[in-house]
């Protein structure tokens, strides 16, 4: 693989490139740009480069000390399957500003393989709940 660089640096963020990437996803498709703003700049982003292009995307919604939760996590198609996600979810869950974070959990439909990798297990204790609504407007 290519050496890919990680960024946390929010400005290296190709927003047009990567809020499409997100509305095309099973999971944000009913977003809008404005909402992908507002969804970075409220959580701990991360980036993957190769030759200073952007080729993926991750982000963490987290209060730094307790709770942390992994989302978005996106290789754009051509980059896919080269081991990019791995590096995008060792970088959040390894940055120092989220190291006292001990819950961290996710959700996904598909890439369950990839999160056990780093100890994210299945819940099912009964304990977790979820809330899904409609949005205000």
């Amino acid at each position: 693989m290519q050496d890919v660089e990680i960024s946390f640096d929010l400005s290296r963020i190709d927003f047009r490139a990567t809020s499409d990437q997100l509305m095309q996803s099973y999971w944000g498709s009913s977003r809008t740009d404005e909402a992908n703003r507002r969804a970075f700049a409220n959580s701990l982003c991360v980036g993957a480069y190769l030759d200073g292009r952007q080729v993926g995307f991750a982000r963490a919604i987290t209060d730094y000390t307790v709770f942390a939760y992994v989302a978005d996590v996106i290789i754009w198609p051509q980059h896919r399957g080269r081991g990019i996600g791995k590096r995008l979810v060792q970088a959040l869950i390894d940055h120092p500003e989220v190291a006292s974070v001990a819950h961290w959990s996710l959700s996904t439909n598909d890439a369950h393989s990839l999160y056990e990798k780093f100890g994210f297990k299945a819940s099912t204790d009964g304990r977790y709940m979820r809330l899904d609504r409609r949005p205000a407007a």
